[in-house]
């Protein structure tokens, strides 16, 4: 090894992905040691980090080449040791003039005079923010400031972030692409468009509000009445996800349903006022669509829903079957307070859409007209890969019985199932179609009944969920 040139050592570790071998590579002798340090690009450090600066330092020093670096303090408490603070971030921005990535978690202690410190990395492309629960909108305006190449910002759980005069910074520079606000709960979905320009530029965004706090907070006024009627230009985006949204016809959030016309993945989780309008304009814009998720609220004891019951039906599933040639994937959900009654979709109006798209990945939660006849229909679906069954208490044995004879499907998960037993998979058992099989919280499947039923089972009981 002695005489290996440098540029195949070089090559050789550069191939080396896992950190624990490189870990392990690295202490091999001096000249492995030496290389693994110029070539380390990232870095991952929490709880270990004690004394925190101080260790920081020396990793810093260590690895000179970094570009991304993730600080995750899940799990922590005041035995582990101090968490880093803001001036650990000012080391990492003297030390890591390459710092093009960085992703807090969990870090108490830090405020916005750390972000002022990142700041100073002009190189800072992507920041990722989950629970700082020290830093405000003044922080994040100090940052967006200073690092005018960010277009990665993801927001979780930062409750202080009140004001938001960076949204509208961003919108100015036009370099963000993608977007996640996640539980932050002074930021509402009419703030977003504050945004302007920017959203020409913006390929993701993910917006979820906070449940519990919209439910107590927001209900007596609809949030997005501050949207006016306006053009919202949001051609490139690729992928939207709205968590519990409020979706006003015509303005607002239904805005963008209806312009992103090179739409790939949308997930729309029980966002209350989504009509068949709004789905059928975004099939008919969307043609490049390969996945779409749909989760329906269901607590018919908020005033909202209690005037205004708005619904998805067939028409939403037929205008995706005739329209989105590409679709991959479909999830269909209802809540836990659903009624079979209250349903939106028909077992017809599912069958459409498999029909008539590639579906390769299909997923049901709760919904109710899916049943044996829906799972034979499933025998001539060419595509489908993987079948993903939740609390679906319609299907029997008798349709269970039926996946042996599922052309191309190598991936099935049942849970909360009522309506299997061991008896459904004995057409399975010793036949080995299956790549993985997974049971969960199954009340009638035993373990022993889905072995060997697929290459690679997983069986788990947690019958708690009935009581």
């Amino acid at each position: 090894m002695d005489g290996l040139p440098e540029q195949l050592l070089w090559e050789i570790l550069g191939r080396i992905n896992k950190t624990v071998d490189r870990n392990s590579a690295s202490l091999a002798c001096k000249r492995f040691h030496k290389v693994d340090n110029e070539q380390r690009r990232s870095l991952r450090v929490g709880c270990g980090l004690n004394p925190a600066n101080e260790a920081l330092t020396s990793l810093c020093n260590r690895f000179p080449n970094l570009v991304k670096v993730e600080i995750t303090y899940s799990g922590w408490m005041s035995k582990s040791g101090k968490q880093l603070d803001d001036q650990g971030l000012l080391i990492l921005s003297v030390l890591c003039p390459s710092l093009t990535d960085v992703t807090l978690s969990y870090c108490t202690f830090i405020t916005d005079v750390g972000l002022s410190h990142l700041a100073s990395c002009s190189k800072l492309s992507a920041l990722k923010l989950n629970f700082t629960p020290r830093i405000t909108g003044c922080g994040i305006l100090s940052l967006v400031v200073g690092c005018k190449k960010l277009t990665v910002l993801h927001l979780i759980r930062c409750l202080n972030v009140s004001s938001v005069e960076w949204l509208e910074y961003l919108g100015k520079l036009e370099t963000l692409e993608d977007l996640s606000i996640k539980n932050c709960r002074a930021i509402g979905e009419g703030d977003l468009i504050k945004l302007g320009p920017t959203w020409r530029k913006i390929k993701r965004l993910q917006f979820e509000v906070d449940v519990n706090y919209r439910y107590m907070k927001v209900y007596d006024r609809l949030a997005v009445d501050r949207w006016q009627k306006q053009l919202v230009p949001c051609e490139n985006m690729l992928e939207l996800s709205l968590v519990n949204c409020i979706i006003s016809p015509g303005r607002g959030l239904a805005c963008l349903l209806e312009k992103c016309k090179n739409l790939e993945k949308i997930r729309l989780d029980m966002c209350v006022g989504v009509r068949d309008c709004d789905i059928v304009g975004l099939a008919q814009k969307s043609s490049n669509l390969r996945s779409i998720s749909l989760r329906g609220p269901s607590d018919f004891s908020l005033p909202l829903l209690l005037s205004n019951p708005l619904r998805l039906t067939d028409e939403s599933l037929k205008a995706l079957a005739q329209n989105c040639s590409m679709l991959e994937s479909i999830r269909i959900s209802f809540t836990d307070g659903e009624f079979p009654s209250f349903s939106s979709f028909t077992l017809n109006g599912i069958l459409t859409v498999i029909q008539m798209c590639p579906i390769r990945k299909l997923s049901l939660d709760h919904v109710y007209s899916f049943n044996d006849v829906g799972m034979e229909a499933l025998c001539s679906a060419p595509y489908l890969e993987t079948l993903e069954l939740v609390r679906c208490q319609e299907i029997t044995d008798e349709g269970l019985q039926l996946v042996a004879q599922f052309p191309h499907l190598c991936v099935l998960r049942l849970s909360k199932c009522l309506g299997v037993t061991d008896d459904g998979f004995k057409p399975l058992v010793g036949s080995y179609k299956l790549e993985l099989l997974s049971v969960e919280n199954c009340p009638q499947i035993s373990e022993r009944g889905v072995q060997g039923a697929a290459r690679s089972v997983s069986f788990k009981q947690d019958l708690s969920w009935i009581y």
